[in-house]
């Protein structure tokens, strides 16, 4: 197991890579410099090599950006120098839209999978200071500080964060989940510190800190398949937990000018520690046994529906036909299951309440949403009464079973076009609800539970359930989420709350107030 795992990394691509560094090391004077070097010929590929199945066409990429390292150590014509170091900053752009294609197959979803992408993604920020540090463009700083900025992305940006992925394959922990964003985000801060402001990035660095320490005592607690790989993974961990250290005494001397260890210092013992017991030995021990991802496939029908929506002349009564596929409904009222199977029959007051950090971005919301006719809700709290019919959509078109589109308007503005669907997965039915934009449909899949006499439809949970962004081929979850809690106040009368988040953070409210249309009017609640 341990020997076929390994041959995820491939055997050329590791001599060729040493034996380029060994032979850029007779050309270079100043011996730090290879530091990058070790990164760009040997770690970088071979953490390629375990992230990908790599095919031809990218072996020869990867090659491409080995050999122009290599030759910018002989070359010191200046045209030849910005040439190759132009196929080495392709190379990594090439690296990051392979992240960026690795996110948008999945989304906003599993920290260890999005923790991988953006190591990717960050290879190109180290790829752009390498060509401006080689063709020695003036950025206001020192050609020595461009330097670091590229290793940094090199080594704390792109391996770490791929490390850590791999890590979060075999690791699961309320901890990892809030470590992961600050050492995703650690990286740009440091970087925006060591270039504008030395008191940032000494902040950037205690955050560091605390997340390096996380990680080092969650890699102590998790067992590994083979104790030499736990052993490198460890040692690979605490190597950063004592070069950090060293990086928060240099940025206090940065931040306030007491140099209490040097440059000198941190480029041999800092660098030297980064590159072997860092970078090499955590990419050794990940090539021992590289964890599978963990990440399922979505599977579920997706609407196929783009753009304006057509229907096919026909009426349904409800967004449902029956309730009970979705839930357990025997001690639910009657008036929630008819709300469903006969939505026609009952009448919608809604009041919209936004929340305070979200209004500003209704000046550019609210512009979007009416050109696109398209969850067009009210920007006041006044109460509004939704007319909606319920209208039959061809299931050629649309790719799913039994669809139907729930078509709302307020005063003649169309404020929601939901087709509705449903789809079973692993015992569970799910309601599958598609919102079409152009070129694309948002898409939201909500798992139905009964509580206290109460419905519970919510897109949180660890099934199908989410909001998703179908275009193309890609189906790519969105980081919102949104629940409804529907209960009988009164005979014949329900109240409906429906909030939503984005990132976590609640940023809409709809309270809906719904009566059935042959009961007398009643003064509504406030």
């Amino acid at each position: 197991m341990m020997a076929d795992s390994s041959k995820r990394i491939d055997k050329f691509t590791m001599i060729s890579g040493l034996v380029l560094f060994l032979a850029s090391w007779f050309y270079t004077t100043e011996l730090h410099f290879l530091l990058l070097t070790a990164a760009q010929l040997i770690l970088v590929p071979m953490t390629l090599h375990l992230v990908m199945e790599i095919n031809k066409k990218q072996a020869f990429i990867i090659g491409a950006g080995q050999v122009s390292v290599f030759l910018l150590h002989v070359i010191t014509i200046h045209t030849g120098q910005m040439f190759l170091s132009v196929i080495y900053l392709l190379f990594t752009l090439y690296v990051a839209l392979c992240g960026l294609g690795r996110f948008f197959r999945r989304g906003f979803v599993n920290w260890a999978e999005i923790s991988i992408d953006i190591g990717m993604m960050y290879l190109f920020m180290g790829g752009i200071w390498f060509f401006i540090h080689i063709n020695g463009i003036n950025t206001g700083f020192s050609p020595m500080l461009n330097w670091l900025t590229a290793i940094h992305f090199h080594y704390s940006a792109f391996l770490l964060p791929i490390s850590i992925g791999f890590f979060g394959r075999i690791h699961k922990s309320a901890l990892y989940n809030v470590i992961v964003p600050f050492i995703l985000a650690a990286p740009m801060l440091v970087a925006i510190g060591i270039t504008f402001w030395p008191l940032l990035e000494f902040i950037a660095v205690i955050f560091y800190i605390f997340a390096i320490y996380s990680l080092i005592y969650l890699a102590l607690k998790t067992k590994f398949s083979y104790f030499l790989q736990g052993l490198f993974i460890r040692l690979s961990f605490s190597a950063l937990g004592i070069t950090i250290l060293f990086s928060l005494v240099y940025s206090v001397g940065r931040a306030y000018g007491k140099w209490y260890v040097t440059l000198d210092f941190m480029l041999l013992f800092h660098g030297l520690v980064n590159c072997i017991f860092f970078g090499l030995i955590g990419v050794l021990g990940w090539s021992l046994h590289l964890p599978e991802s963990k990440q399922a496939v979505w599977s579920f029908p997706v609407s196929r529906i783009r753009g304006k929506l057509t229907t096919d002349n026909s009426y349904k009564s409800g967004l449902v036909d029956d309730l009970s596929e979705f839930a357990e409904i025997k001690e639910l009222p009657k008036t929630i299951v008819n709300f469903y199977e006969q939505t026609n029959k009952y009448r919608l007051f809604a009041t919209t309440y936004w929340a305070a950090w979200f209004k500003p971005l209704l000046i550019i919301y609210k512009p979007v949403s009416i050109w696109l006719n398209q969850l067009n809700l009210p920007v006041s709290k006044k109460r509004v009464e939704m007319h909606g019919q319920i209208l039959g959509v061809n299931p050629l078109l649309d790719g799913r079973k039994s669809p139907r589109a729930w078509v709302r308007d307020v005063n003649g503005s169309t404020v929601f076009t939901a087709i509705y669907s449903s789809h079973e997965n692993n015992g569970t039915t799910y309601m599958n609800i598609a919102l079409p934009l152009p070129f694309s449909t948002m898409i939201g899949i909500l798992r139905l539970e009964m509580r206290n006499k109460s419905l519970v439809l919510s897109s949180r949970g660890d099934g199908d359930q989410g909001i998703y962004l179908a275009t193309g081929k890609l189906l790519f979850k969105l980081p919102l989420s949104e629940d409804f809690l529907i209960e009988e106040k009164q005979a014949g009368e329900l109240t409906a709350i429906h909030k939503m988040k984005l990132f976590g953070l609640p940023f809409l409210q709809i309270n809906y107030h719904i009566v059935e249309k042959n009961i007398p009017k009643r003064k509504l609640p406030i």
